[in-house]
């Protein structure tokens, strides 16, 4: 073997054996703040030494260590819905999460009243952030912004500009809608990731058309109404068209236009164009109802560095909070877990 041939195959060894070091945009995390503290507080009945009821702070700081080690981030983002989040959506369709309101005790067993429970609500959730902020975490929070548009936009800036993987935690289904190749939702109540693959083989439609499967459908949890007499079973009998190809709302108006004579529902359609088109807006999260400034400012929020982890506060607020054994050896939890989250 000659000199340049050594040389070749010593290059060839360096090429092979280098290591490539994660970026902090290569796995993202999107949490669905809210939403998951509220499937904690009211799954997880632990009180602690002093009697107050500490599962959804608790729940959702073991969830995020879980999490973490299934999905092993090398960023993570915790978004809360801003005060006053619904107002855009409500300006559309008045009705819109009118029932949330009800009033109702999710835990008989540790709360006397609903006032009671609502305090522990707010209490654990101010905590929370509290603890979110001593964390490599970037929590986020707009005024009248709901956390949709907010990891919506997120995934989509991130996937676009960064070439991220993805991975939003929520049980909310309307960000099915926003699966690719690269942005996968997790839902915690499956326990299961949807990928397109998943989406396909659950609702056996892509996953783009999603937003046209809800919007017929509608969503009771939302109040927001769908066709009357279509439902699940029903829907790809009448729409087989949403199996085979990506549509918009207009492909779906013009199917009906020329089936309508063959089914009440293609009628149905077409005398409900406003009202569908006002709920397509309102559930479109490839379209967040944000402005220029808040688009903005989440776009510098993916440029800025993630915060240092700060250990002694994060075990100060622990013990102070009695959470005691709810997760095995803090210490190492909080070192394991984040020793992989980039700052930089």
């Amino acid at each position: 073997m000659n000199k340049e041939d050594l040389l070749k195959l010593l290059n060839n060894l360096d090429e092979e054996n280098e290591i490539v070091l994660p970026k902090k945009h290569d796995r993202v995390l999107l949490i669905d703040g809210l939403n998951l503290f509220f499937r904690n507080f009211a799954m997880l009945n632990f009180v602690n030494e002093e009697g107050l009821h500490v599962g959804g702070l608790g729940g959702f700081i073991r969830s995020l260590g879980t999490l973490i080690n299934q999905i092993q981030p090398t960023s993570i983002y915790v978004v809360f819905d801003g005060q006053g989040s619904a107002t855009n959506r409500k300006n559309i369709n008045s009705d819109y999460k009118s029932n949330r309101n009800i009033r109702r005790i999710t835990n008989w067993q540790v709360f006397n009243s609903l006032e009671e429970e609502n305090e522990a609500k707010i209490n654990q959730i101010v905590r929370l952030i509290h603890y979110l902020k001593c964390l490599p975490v970037k929590v986020v929070s707009l005024p009248k912004v709901e956390a949709d548009d907010i990891i919506a936009h997120l995934s989509k800036k991130l996937e676009s500009k960064y070439n991220s993987k993805v991975f939003i935690v929520s049980s909310d289904k309307d960000f099915i809608q926003l699966v690719t190749k690269n942005i996968i939702v997790y839902r915690p109540i499956e326990k299961d990731f949807y990928t397109q693959e998943t989406v396909k083989e659950k609702f056996g439609i892509p996953a783009k058309n999603f937003i046209l499967y809800k919007t017929l459908l509608g969503d009771s949890s939302d109040m927001i109404k769908g066709i009357k007499g279509l439902g699940e079973k029903g829907i790809l009998k009448k729409f087989p068209e949403l199996t085979e190809k990506e549509l918009d709302l207009d492909g779906i108006f013009s199917i009906c236009e020329n089936k309508f004579k063959e089914h009440v529902t293609y009628a149905r359609v077409i005398q409900s164009i406003d009202e569908l088109e006002k709920n397509y807006t309102i559930m479109d999260l490839a379209n967040p109802m944000l402005d220029d400034k808040e688009k903005l400012f989440l776009d510098n929020l993916i440029k800025d560095k993630t915060p240092k982890l700060n250990e002694n506060a994060f075990l100060k607020f622990y013990h102070e909070d009695g959470l005691r054994h709810l997760i095995k050896n803090i210490e190492y939890w909080l070192t394991s877990n984040f020793k992989d989250i980039i700052s930089e």
